[in-house]
């Protein structure tokens, strides 16, 4: 399967996007590091325009800024390559646990690493509503919780579609 036929059925196939636990761990790690990378391009895009900063910057720190010169994009751009890889896998990591326990409320079998699966296709849709509001400041506060809500809602949606547990 083509990452633009995964991205395609993870916004509106629930069905396929159960299904999608089946898939190798390397199509799935593709797919997540697409986001990643959109991710950090524009993270890095909007800090090198000036509208966002990383850090505070404290005088000691902008006067390092200043010494190193051409080489703080490249050291930017790595640095929010790193956090965003950790960002989004952290976060993948936490939903596919609450996917479990989902599964185990549902009555549906399933083990952690399908649900990592299912959890890393499903953060399609929440990735790109944290980029569009990222863009509204007075939206930042409730950013995670909105994020957060839809992501649960494409786990609970994709773990009704889990073979059911047999006793």
């Amino acid at each position: 399967m083509k990452l633009y036929q995964i991205f395609k059925a993870s916004i509106h196939e629930p069905k396929k996007l159960a299904a999608f636990r089946l898939l190798k761990i390397g199509k799935v790690f593709r797919f997540v590091f697409l986001f990643v990378t959109l991710f950090t391009v524009i993270s890095f895009i909007r800090y090198v325009v000036g509208d966002a900063v990383l850090f505070e910057a404290s005088p000691e720190l902008l006067e390092q800024g200043q010494l190193i010169g051409g080489l703080i994009y490249p050291i930017a751009f790595i640095l929010q390559l790193v956090i965003s890889t950790f960002y989004i896998f952290l976060r993948i990591s936490i939903f596919a646990y609450i996917g479990v326990v989902l599964l185990r409320l549902m009555k549906r079998r399933g083990e952690y690493r399908f649900m990592w699966n299912t959890a890393a296709i499903a953060i399609t849709v929440p990735i790109l509503v944290t980029i569009a509001l990222d863009f509204f400041p007075a939206m930042s506060d409730y950013s995670m919780l909105i994020t957060s809500l839809i992501h649960v809602g494409y786990i609970a949606a994709a773990a009704k579609y889990y073979p059911k547990l047999v006793k």
